[in-house]
């Protein structure tokens, strides 16, 4: 009797996900958006105003309705990705905390390297506090990191002045709500978000109002602007969930979808593409606040394409592609 032997099939590699929470890439894309043009200014240095503590036009009004505005959505939408990603990597490998590990860690290389042409990027602070904060709640219950989350985020913007202070708590806030099941139920909550929009907005107007009147050289306006940018964070984000169920949601996600796929892809070229376009423009230490507008919105536009474009033929964006094949430490498929 012939003896046969069999050998265990190799394991699967790493596939796309099935089952991608649409809404969510249509955030992560909305807040890139608003993030582009806070950094275009940021990147080239330019002048706040034409003397000291008068600011252009341009310049106040997007301290009132996009500073401090998109970076918030987009560090929650960080922890909710993290949890689920932790998620994938439990089913597929019996070590899913080193993947994370190994994959902030080239999060933060990648952000080093950033700094070099963006001082102030967000990608170096939330690899460090992805380590230091994430990665230890993942063995905390939820109600603990609902709780540390929501301490901390509070604490950012009465304590601290907002900007890198709100990371650990909104990453803290993103994983328990993941953990909770909310972003898969987004599509069940249409009633729930409305019922927090109309608790939001009147609190954000508030809030703004408030930023609008105070002297910027009070000891709390930094504060103040911080809480106002919070609230209309949440404001902004629960609109855009709430957009996506109307007409308005097709065009809406053909556009954003694809910026928000491909978030860190795009997040680093238009650092390369504000840096090469701005002596041109002559955008560095300049007033040139509506040249810079109108680049921000040239680069969306161009990468709106070139996503769309690049997503129907690769299952990643090709940042994405890189750190995911060093996460999992082998060549991941990308060819559709």
């Amino acid at each position: 009797m012939q003896q046969t032997t069999t050998t265990a099939p190799p394991a699967p590699a790493p596939a796309p996900d099935r089952h991608r929470i649409r809404a969510l890439d249509a955030l992560r894309g909305f807040a890139l958006c608003g993030i582009l043009l806070v950094n275009v200014p940021q990147i080239t240095a330019m002048a706040f105003g034409p003397s000291p503590g008068v600011l252009h036009p341009i310049r106040a009004f997007l301290d009132l309705t996009v500073q401090e505005r998109f970076f918030p959505i987009f560090s929650f939408l960080f922890g909710i990705s993290f949890a689920l990603f932790l998620d994938g990597a439990a089913r597929r490998s019996d070590r899913p905390r080193l993947l994370l590990v190994r994959r902030l860690v080239a999060l933060g290389l990648l952000g080093a390297a950033h700094q070099l042409l963006h001082p102030g990027e967000a990608l170096t602070p939330y690899a460090i506090f992805g380590l230091l904060v994430l990665l230890p709640a993942t063995w905390l219950p939820t109600p603990v990191v609902l709780g540390a989350g929501t301490v901390l985020t509070l604490a950012s913007v009465t304590v601290a002045s907002g900007g890198i202070a709100t990371i650990p708590g909104l990453f803290l806030l993103g994983l328990a709500v993941a953990r909770l099941g909310l972003p898969r139920a987004l599509d069940h909550r249409t009633g729930r978000l409305a019922a927090v929009l109309a608790g939001l907005v009147p609190l954000a107007a508030a809030a703004v109002w408030w930023q609008h009147a105070v002297d910027p050289a009070d000891a709390h306006a930094t504060r103040i602007a911080a809480g106002a940018g919070l609230l209309a964070a949440g404001a902004y984000a629960v609109t855009l969930l709430l957009l996506l169920r109307t007409p308005l949601g097709a065009p809406l996600s053909a556009v954003l979808e694809p910026l928000g796929r491909m978030a860190l892809t795009n997040y680093l070229a238009a650092t390369l593409l504000v840096v090469a376009a701005a002596p041109v423009l002559g955008l560095r230490h300049s007033l040139h606040w509506g040249t810079a507008m109108v680049l921000a919105l040239a680069i969306l536009v161009v990468q709106t394409l070139v996503s769309r474009w690049w997503l129907a033929r690769f299952r990643y964006g090709p940042v994405e592609w890189c750190l995911r094949c060093v996460t999992w430490w082998e060549r991941v498929p990308n060819r559709r």
